[in-house]
């Protein structure tokens, strides 16, 4: 028996493309002599839907998919979907074959954690789903089950001897490692082995790496699908075990968090229908990495940047953004803002008079750029990236309609000291960042001789807090007593605290952690809770 893994990249709501990949991914298979095809979870709608899934058109375009896939004769479908029996709506599984619907699977556990809230809308499932292909008897689980024992064991019980997995597993760091070893516990307990497919592409803030694999009895990865690309892994069954297939080679940590971003700007750029992307280029390292994704991402041709310098902007600025531009070849334009700050400057003067300068001329001057930014926006198109990282978002060193002015923020789940990390990643596949741009001391260059540790402890201080408290839900006194000073601790905490309004008002960016500020981040903006 040969099993397809069809591990692909579907649009959220398009159920007529979706279905299209489907039947292609299909005729694929059958070409290359599989069995069965077995699609990701809610394939033919593409994950999450969110509340799609509460309107009943969708349940009957569903249905008309799925009616599309059975007309399919000569290989067994195994489809991901979304449906509703009822009052009840349940993530789904079908089994298709030559005509006939041999059996339907609802996944059991409902992650209900991180970026997942299924159970919002669905109900659980109650039992295990086998069935028959070439004398060989197949389970099926919907990927939160293969995270525990039970629904593994039930399906082994019920006389599985192969298990597949359907799977819409969102990347985050080392994510890919973590699934061999659950499949692997999974294995060892019911002696079954287990083929698990994943979705590729990003949808919004989530990004889907693929990785799909398979384990044999003895709980070897003996097939590898590439990460974050579309593939069709074929498996053989034989003698009651998966045979060994192609071992696909995985990224490293950092060139697979960089083609994560990649995927995310593509994905949302192009299935959102826009022309391309712009963004302010500032000579800084976090525009820098932003240019660099974007046309890894879209290609030169539609990436258009803008450089905005001021008397604050230092000369150097202006060379590396030059310099950066030639290498990628992008479009390029200078836009001078000084004469429109003094403009601004002498509007505010009755009303600022006595009033000594602060924040609020250094603000100013991050939201002349943004709107000249949203300007060119609007008359082309393009979609404006926000540079802003994960750091920066944590302390609120970022302006609200001014540098968080954007429609995408590539960087918002990237600490400060992983954006060197990566820009020194990406130098290593081609020469593209100016060296200069990654060795200065960062800057917002909205004041004389202004650095950012002016403000904010050293970077490789405030995101080691930054991770701890973010992601790993340390208290301020856990992070003192593991030695951080109580000064930096508290101030760290502080910021963040008083900048949720920010983040509520920010773009949505990729996740590439497993606590990112979008859907698994929901703290109240009126809070006093340290």
């Amino acid at each position: 028996m040969r099993i397809a893994l069809a591990q692909f990249n579907p649009v959220v709501g398009d159920i007529p493309g979706n279905t299209q990949k489907i039947l292609d991914l299909a005729h694929a298979a059958m070409a290359q002599g599989a069995d069965i095809l077995v699609t990701p979870e809610l394939a033919l709608t593409g994950y999450s839907p969110e509340d799609l899934l509460l309107r009943d058109q969708f349940y009957r375009d569903i249905a008309r998919g799925l009616d599309a896939l059975e007309m399919l004769d000569g290989i067994t479908l195994v489809i991901g979907h979304p449906v509703k029996l009822g009052n009840e709506r349940f993530n789904a599984a079908t089994v298709l074959r030559d005509g006939h619907r041999l059996g339907q699977y609802h996944k059991m556990l409902l992650p209900n954690n991180e970026v997942f809230d299924e159970c919002r809308y669905f109900t659980p499932g109650a039992a295990p789903l086998v069935f028959e292909q070439n004398g060989v008897q197949v389970g099926v689980l919907i990927c939160e089950d293969v995270w525990s024992v039970e629904p593994a064991a039930e399906t082994a019980d019920a006389g599985a001897q192969v298990i597949v997995s359907l799977n819409a597993s969102p990347f985050h760091r080392n994510k890919i490692a973590t699934r061999h070893e659950v499949l692997r516990y999974r294995v060892e307990e019911t002696g079954v082995p287990m083929a698990y497919v994943n979705l590729t592409g990003g949808q919004d803030e989530l990004v889907f790496d693929g990785g799909s694999f398979a384990l044999n009895q003895a709980g070897d990865v003996v097939a590898q699908a590439a990460a974050y690309d579309d593939e069709l892994l074929l498996l053989d069954v034989i003698d009651g075990d998966i045979a060994a297939a192609p071992v696909a080679a995985l990224p490293d940590e950092l060139e697979s968090i960089y083609r994560a971003l990649v995927v995310g700007v593509r994905d949302y750029i192009g299935k959102n229908r826009f022309p391309g992307a712009l963004l302010g280029l500032s000579g800084g390292i976090d525009s820098a990495l932003t240019l660099a994704v974007a046309v890894d991402a879209l290609g030169a041709d539609k990436v258009h940047a803008v450089m905005m310098p001021s008397r604050y902007t230092a000369d150097i600025s202006v060379e590396d953004s030059r310099d950066m531009i030639a290498r990628l070849g992008v479009k390029y334009d200078e836009i001078e803002i000084w004469p429109m700050y003094e403009s601004f400057m002498q509007a505010l003067a009755p009303s600022f008079a006595g009033l000594d300068a602060d924040t609020t001329e250094e603000n100013l001057q991050a939201r002349i750029r943004g709107t000249l930014l949203m300007a060119l926006s609007n008359k082309s198109g393009k979609l404006v990236l926000t540079t802003g990282n994960k750091s920066e978002m944590t302390t609120g060193y970022c302006t609200l309609y001014g540098d968080m002015a954007g429609g995408f923020a590539v960087l918002k789940d990237v600490a400060k000291t992983l954006v060197f990390a990566l820009c020194r990643w990406r130098n290593t596949v081609g020469d593209v960042i100016p060296e200069r741009i990654i060795t200065r001391p960062p800057s917002a260059e909205l004041r004389p001789d202004q650095k950012d540790q002016d403000s904010l402890p050293p970077y490789e201080v405030l995101d080691a807090i930054m991770e701890r408290y973010v992601e790993g839900n340390q208290s301020a006194a856990d992070i003192v007593a593991a030695g951080f000073a109580e000064a930096d601790v508290n101030k760290v905490v502080r910021l963040l605290k008083i900048n949720e309004y920010k983040r509520r008002q920010a773009p949505v960016g990729p996740r590439i952690t497993h606590r990112g500020f979008g859907k698994d981040w929901r703290y109240p903006i009126t809070n006093r809770f340290m």
